[in-house]
């Protein structure tokens, strides 16, 4: 026991003469070594909060300011414009003192103004977008000029919250933009009298209640740093009453074709020691921002709360709490909870350290406590239950201790019992895999966590994350830089273990305690019965396309996006025989506070295309439209984030706005989401082509309709994670999974040379495909 340890370290005596008290040097040795690694943490993390919020200046800088202020003193030439001299004539210390310091004052007020004005200058700078719509591989002389001052304004060596305050705020589109766009998206999708009557109502909405919700946006635009992230948050995410277990959650699997040891415990601290040192240069705000071309910054504050996060349930609403600088995490082991501490003598566990303390979490013989093995099953139900049991159950005693401690914990993790990944020689060994991530048994994840670390006995791990606090590219960043730690860093012995000595002389982990009543199992119970049946209701597939990848769509002058999409498309056709409403999330992080937008993939042009896919000329005109549609959700100028705001604000009103009512209620039968990769760049993937991410997937977004992720790995893999419903008989994964495998080779044999060069139509290779209704169609 831990408590047994630290006793043996702190004794005292009772005596006649008073209290003999005895503490051991390795006790007073780790606790001099605590407070001096929390004094150093705060020293950096000043230091480091200092440079961001100077950023673009630097401190030294504040220096030269006041130096040339005071060297002005002794010449005739006075820069201040005589404000030193009023300044000092204010000043009621001795004259000289008063001149130095009326200059020190006046070279602090102008150096502050220098970094307001460089800010505002980059922020004006960042604000022009016109580079993100020229095209691939051209660049115009004015994007040149504008490249150059946005470095010049950049500074040197920035760190992860440098640019925050220079990035622009999210823009509100005009109500006339949104509706017009609005209206071209839903053409492909209506008839003609249908499309009259949304004419109407859109009408309608622009001429008598549009406006007045419009000021309260712009109102809102003006103070808040975004208009769109804390209405998302809240009312898309928090307000939700359904499980969030395969409805929102989503997943990230570990390497593909490569598994660095086959010991669950070595690899699982590997990973974790990996994760650690992620976290602490992330607190220190060490990482590099994100920059597309290189240059141009992205928003990091949706990184603030990766760690020591949870979703705490509520009745009407669930709150995100984020604590700061948490020691343990909490590990779940065939229906245990154990309690970790991190850290030892002020720094990191090491690997080999945590290696230990997972293997005798494996080797406890110990049984689950009463209600204990299925508690999780809660964070996996409905929110509302969760809710009131842990009010009733949870919130005095040594229940409330034990979830404290989860709640609490960096992150939660789960030491798994059955094999899972991808395996060449194993039939739908992806499929399984996935939904082992996805959704577990509904009871050995704790889905409230910013994320649940999963580890698997061969070796494999993964990651279930909650979405509320980030979107996907945000865990895949830390994700990317704990598979290349893990790898190339931190490796293994010739045994599989991880490298350094063993200290068996660590406190055991502690198994956490609980007193669940009946009641409270029952309602256990309840949340794991829906749950699994959500859980066996998940038709999965997943998919590595191999054929060709993004280096041969980049060689027919194509965006690799408006490729796949427009393949999506003609899947989506000929698996259903109908086009659909399609959802693909776009991020807006080139905006302060930015997380996503939407791209309304089926457009006229992308119909007109699937209708007679044998025609070049028809898929260029379509994936332009595509990529510029992106382009435009990406520089604020979408449309569904503007239609959200409006109807949170005609609730907040109560103003009654049927096409509002119309827009919100339409449901994506077909959401797709591209996850990226090499963000960092640490892994030269040509180099090493098997240390390749699987990527990523979610659960279906409608009931009768798929969810579909994919991820563009290097040059020659494309990975597809497609999911639906069992329940719906007119969907199926492995089908549409084999309808985007043709449509993807349809699309490549347009480009060959002959009809690339000639314009020339080629003959149908689609293979007649049957639909959920029966039809067959090509």
């Amino acid at each position: 026991m831990a408590e047994a340890h630290q006793a043996v370290g702190f004794q005292f005596t009772v005596r006649p003469d008073g209290v003999d008290l005895k503490l051991s040097q390795e006790v007073i040795k780790n606790i001099y070594l605590s407070g001096l690694t929390a004094w150093k943490k705060r020293a950096i993390q000043f230091k480091n909060g200092v440079l961001a919020g100077v950023y673009p200046a630097s401190p030294s800088s504040w220096l030269i300011v006041v130096i040339f202020m005071m060297s002005s003193l002794y010449t005739p030439v006075d820069p201040s414009l005589g404000m030193i001299d009023a300044m000092k004539e204010i000043s009621v210390t001795l004259s000289t003192r008063g001149a130095v310091l009326s200059a020190i004052l006046f070279a602090t007020g102008l150096w502050l103004f220098l970094i307001y004005l460089l800010r505002y200058s980059l922020k004006a700078l960042l604000s022009y977008h016109g580079w993100i719509f020229e095209s691939h591989g051209k660049m115009s002389t004015s994007t040149k000029v504008w490249l150059s001052l946005v470095k010049m304004f950049s500074g040197r060596r920035p760190l992860l919250y440098s640019f925050q305050a220079s990035l622009p705020r999210l823009p509100v589109p005009s109500v006339d933009d949104t509706i017009q766009g609005y209206l071209e998206s839903v053409r492909p999708l209506l008839d003609k009298q249908q499309y009259n009557q949304m004419e109407i109502l859109a009408q309608d909405f622009k001429d008598s209640k549009a406006a007045r919700l419009q000021r309260f946006l712009i109102l809102k635009s003006w103070w808040a740093t975004n208009y769109v992230s804390d209405w998302w948050e809240e009312y898309i995410y928090l307000r939700g009453r359904s499980p969030i277990m395969v409805n929102s959650n989503f997943y990230i699997m570990d390497l593909l074709y490569m598994t660095p040891t086959h010991r669950q415990a070595a690899r699982a601290g590997n990973v974790v020691h990996a994760m650690l040192q992620y976290r602490r240069k992330l607190e220190r705000g060490e990482h590099a921002p994100l920059r597309a071309l290189g240059t141009v910054p992205m928003c990091s504050t949706q990184m603030e709360r990766m760690f020591n996060t949870t979703r705490i349930p509520g009745i009407e609403t669930d709150i995100v709490q984020h604590l700061t600088d948490r020691k343990h995490l909490v590990v779940y082991h065939k229906g245990r909870f154990f309690q970790v501490w991190l850290y030892t003598g002020g720094r990191h566990l090491l690997p080999s350290e945590l290696e230990t303390q997972f293997q005798r979490i494996l080797n406890d013989p110990s049984e689950p406590q009463p209600g204990e093995l299925k508690l999780a099953a809660l964070t996996a139900g409905s929110r509302v239950p969760w809710a009131r049991a842990r009010i009733r159950h949870f919130s005095h005693g040594v229940n409330k201790v034990s979830l404290d401690a989860i709640e609490s914990a960096a992150f939660f993790l789960a030491l798994d019992d059955e094999p899972q990944g991808y395996d060449t020689g194993t039939f739908n060994s992806l499929d399984s895999y996935a939904k082992s991530l996805l959704h577990g048994k509904c009871y050995d994840r704790w889905f409230d966590k910013s994320f649940t670390l999963i580890s698997y006995p061969n070796g494999k791990m993964g990651i279930n994350a909650e979405h509320s606090w980030a979107d996907a590219p945000i865990v895949g960043h830390m994700w990317e830089y704990v598979l290349a730690t893990d790898c190339f860093h931190l490796g293994y012995t010739e045994e599989g273990h991880c490298k350094g000595d063993v200290n068996k002389g660590l406190p055991h982990p502690t198994r956490l305690q609980w007193q669940i009543p009946k009641e409270c199992q029952d309602a256990i119970e309840s949340s794991y019965l829906s749950a699994k049946k959500i859980a066996e209701d998940v038709d999965f597939h997943g998919r590595l396309f191999t054929e060709f990848g993004k280096g041969l769509i980049k060689k027919c002058r194509t965006s690799p996006d408006a490729f796949i999409q427009l393949a999506l498309q003609l899947a989506q056709f000929r698996d259903q025989g109908v086009f659909c409403l399609t959802y693909e999330s776009s991020m807006t992080r080139m905006f302060r506070d930015g997380r996503t937008e939407t791209v309304r993939s089926c457009t006229n042009e992308a119909v007109a295309f699937v209708r007679n896919a044998q025609r070049l000329a028809l898929f260029r005109r379509a994936a332009d439209k595509h990529q510029n549609m992106y382009r435009l959700a990406m520089t604020g100028s979408g449309i569904d984030r503007h239609l959200f705001c409006l109807y949170i604000v005609s609730k907040y009103l109560d103003i009654d706005s049927p096409f509002l009512k119309k827009v919100l209620s339409e449901p994506w039968k077909l959401s797709t989401s591209q996850t990226p990769q090499q963000q960092l760049n640490l892994v030269d993937i040509n180099k090493f082509p098997k240390y390749v991410s699987g990527g990523g997937g979610f659960g279906p977004v409608a009931d009768d309709g798929y969810g579909v992720s994919y991820i563009i790995v290097g040059e020659n893999l494309i990975t597809f994670h497609i999911s639906c419903k069992f329940s719906c008989p007119d969907t199926d994964s492995s089908r549409f999974g084999e309808n985007i495998h043709k449509a993807m080779l349809d699309i490549q044999g347009l480009f060959r040379p002959e009809n690339d060069r000639n314009g020339a139509e080629i003959q149908a290779k689609a293979v007649p495909m049957e639909n959920g209704n029966g039809k067959k169609h090509i």
